[in-house]
Formats: C-alpha cells, structure tokens, sequence
C-alpha cells in the first residue's frame, strides 16, 4: 500500500515540475537546434550542438543546447548537426540580366560592344521582372538572403524581392546616354528619386541611386547624386575602379587623377557610396577609401572572367576597409550565389600575393558576412547570429558527399561547398526554403516564363543576327 502511494506522489510531483517547466518556458516563433553554429560574430564564436531561437524577425538567444529547453517554439528545425550561419549577402549585382545568361561570354570589350546594344533592344519591365524573379530564386536556394542590386526599373525588382520575401539594397540606375526607363541622366534621378519616396519605408528593401560608373555620368551628376543620397540617406551605388578605359576617360577629365581620386575631388566618396570592383586602386586610393567609409563590392570571378585584373582586396580587407563578396551580374560572373566565389577568392588571393596561407577560408566566410553587411552600412542588422540582430539564416547541408568529412567548417566551406548544399533559408525570421524547397513563390512558374522569354532573344539576337556574338 506504501509502495503504491509513493509511486502516485512521484507521479504527481513529476507532473507538476514538467508543467512547471512547459509554462515558464519561452513561448518563441522559430527554434533551431542541434546545429554547428558559426555566429561570425567579433569573436567568431562557434557552438556544437547549438541553439538558435527567433521571436518575430529577430534573434533572441544563441547558445549551446540547453538553450533549447528555455524556449517553447512555434516551429522547431532540428538541423542534425548542419551548419548554421548567417544568411549570405551578396554586395553587387544585376539580377534581370539572368535571362542573358550565356550570351557572348568571350567577346572582347563586352560591355560596349555587346551589352549596351543588347540591352537598347530587349530591356523592359517585363524582362525586369522575369529576370529578377529567376534571379531570386538562385540566389536564395544559394544561400543568398539580402543583395545589393544596380539595373533599370529598379520598382519591378522591388516587387519581385517583397513577393519571395528576401532583403536587398536597390539602385536605380543613372546613365547619361537613353535608356529603357531614362532619355537621359536627368530623368534617371528623377526615377530614382519617386522610387525612394515609394520604398523608404520598406522593412527590407532600401532603395538607392546607381550612377552606372564615373565615366558615363558627368561631374554634376555625381555631385548632384552625391548630394541627394546624403539628404534622402540612402546608398548610392556605383561601378568603380574597374576598367583601363574608366581610368583613361578619368584621366582625362581630371588632370591625369585615379578614378577614387576623381570621386573623392568632387566630394563624392562618402559613406553612402558602394564601389564595386575597385581593381584600378594603388595605396594612396586604399587610404581615400578607408577614410571616407564607403563600401566596397568584390567580385573576383567577373573580374578574372573579364581579364580585367585582381582587385587588392585582401590588403583592404586587412586595413579595415568596408568590403564584402559580390557575384557581380549573371552575365558577368554568371552565378548569383557568393557560394560559388568562395573558392576563387581564396585560391587566386594566395596566387597573386605568392603565399599559400593568404586569404585563409575564415576572412572569406566573414566578406561573406559581416564584411558584406559592413559595406552595405548594415551591420547592426545583418551579418551575424547575435541578439537583436534580424534573423537572416541559412542552413548548410554537411552530410552532402561533397561536404564529408568536416574537421574545419570555414575550410568545408570555401573548398568543398555548393550552392546546391543550402538546405534552408530564413529572412526576417520567416522560412523562405525549407528543405530546399522554396515557400513563398512557384519556382517552376518562374523558370517556365524565364525559358520563354529566351525565344524572344533568340529571335531578336541571335536568328537575326544584328547583334553578333
């Protein structure tokens, strides 16, 4: 009778403590467990076996796995070991250009040549729309949850990036010749300025001008430009730096100067500038950089594909710079997922400095990072797994057999990984993939209307044969 009553106490008092437990508890939107977590955070922090918990869009807590038990979650991602990081932000790009994929990708002088008459006769907002919508969806199965982005119709990007539900820097662009959406310089501020005003609100999409390049923008423009980025506080994103014929054309203009001497002249290097490429720089132009806070895009397979040169990324990554990973656009680099940089930028870093241990995979995955959110001014967003930080991230398959074994993951992921291997990707704490499968937009669809889209340029381009590859 004794042994009875005891076992219905302890039956009771074990009930008690577990509801006890299940009440105090947390009540959360989203827990990820059991995960090799790789928070970049300053200390580069890592957590076998870790905890990530989410509430609205935001990170709440980041630990080992007794975490866990503090939280009661809507949804739980038992990740089974993989890593988890934070979303991957890729710093320059032009996502339309997806369905010019492929085309003369060995022309000499491609973007005069090539692009420029390509685009006069095929950009639209529709082709916009179909562009970037394909375009997202690569880079998000890639791991890529916010982009910095510079093309035209910059407001059909817009609704592409808000319907799939990911973060990006949108710039309109500015070019003093016509355009799809612009006869001139003139109205192309004037488009990008309603666009501010539509977009300045917006949880995740911040909008931006995009000067094309110093060389085919005037002085006044730029200053002009330079100007209302500062009143509207927005970014102002620009091609920099990147070829001998911008040197040559600024060289010109400005009494023999670089073209980061020249910007920084007419008092258009600030902090709301984002240069990409920047390969054209000496020491002197490193220091002009750093000191005015710009950021800076790296995209080191566009730039060797376009044997334009090695950018001195690692020295300016070294002294602080503001730099970050970018693909550069589909007709450029040709992928859109920074996954697929990682390697290269790597591996011809050590070439170029003549040191094998130059560029280690850790300095990679934080360009990737925190260094691609610091040169996008959004660092005390994104970039990291930390409190209060949103909760962009992505988790990476490690049991892929490209991915096994792992005894270092920074290595395993420079050397080994695949876009392919991301298996889910959050923005704004809302899972957009799971299991590889994106949620929030019909891939299928997407792909469908994109492989339409290629008959038309097939007929315009290549059938007609007026523009030859």
């Amino acid at each position: 009778m004794n042994l009875k009553k005891n076992l219905i106490v302890t039956a009771i008092a074990t009930a008690t403590l577990f509801s006890t437990a299940v009440f105090s508890a947390e009540n959360i939107d989203l827990l990820l467990t059991d995960a090799t977590i790789l928070t970049m955070d300053a200390n580069k922090t890592v957590y076998e076996s870790g905890t990530v918990a989410i509430d609205g869009n935001k990170i709440i807590a980041v630990g080992d796995k007794t975490l866990a038990d503090q939280y009661h979650a809507d949804k739980t991602l038992d990740v089974d070991g993989d890593i988890v990081m934070p979303g991957l932000i890729n710093t320059h790009t032009h996502v339309s250009m997806t369905v010019f994929r492929s085309l003369a990708d060995d022309v000499p002088d491609r973007l005069h040549r090539y692009i420029f008459p390509l685009e006069a006769k095929l950009v639209s907002r529709d082709m916009v729309r179909i562009g970037a919508n394909l375009g997202n969806v690569e880079m998000l199965k890639g791991g890529v949850t916010t982009y910095a982005d510079m093309y035209y119709f910059e407001d059909e990007v817009a609704k592409t990036v808000d319907k799939i539900g990911m973060r990006a820097v949108l710039g309109e662009t500015v070019i003093k010749f016509p355009v799809a959406d612009a006869k001139n310089a003139q109205e192309g501020i004037a488009y990008a300025l309603k666009f501010i005003d539509e977009y300045k609100s917006h949880p995740r999409i911040t909008p931006a001008f995009a000067p094309h390049a110093p060389y085919t923008n005037t002085t006044e423009v730029l200053q002009q430009i330079a100007k209302l980025a500062k009143e509207k506080d927005v970014p102002v994103l620009i091609h920099l730096a990147e070829s001998s014929r911008e040197a040559e054309k600024i060289a010109e203009r400005s009494d023999g100067k670089s073209p980061v001497q020249y910007m920084h002249d007419i008092g258009a290097l600030d902090n709301h500038l984002i240069g990409a490429h920047m390969i054209l720089v000496d020491d002197k132009d490193i220091e002009l950089v750093k000191e005015s806070g710009m950021g800076v895009a790296h995209n080191m397979s566009a730039n060797i594909k376009s044997a334009k040169g090695v950018s001195p990324a690692l020295k300016m990554y070294d002294q602080g710079v503001r730099i970050g990973l970018g693909t550069d656009g589909p007709m450029s680099g040709n992928n859109l997922s920074t996954i697929a940089e990682f390697g290269q930028v790597a591996k011809v870093h050590k070439l170029v400095n003549h040191d094998r241990a130059a560029m280690p995979p850790i300095k990679v995955i934080d360009m990737a990072t925190m260094g691609a959110a610091r040169a996008l001014h959004m660092e005390d967003k994104i970039g990291s797994l930390e409190v209060g930080k949103l909760a962009d991230i992505i988790v990476i398959d490690t049991k892929a057999v490209n991915m096994v074994p792992i005894y270092n993951p920074y290595s395993a992921l420079v050397y080994s990984a695949y876009p392919t291997n991301v298996r889910h990707s959050i923005v704004d704490g809302k899972i957009l993939m799971q299991d590889k499968k994106i949620l929030t937009v019909d891939e299928n669809q997407i792909r469908e209307e994109a492989i339409k889209f290629t008959d038309i340029v097939r007929k315009i381009i290549i059938d007609s044969g007026e523009i030859v590859q």
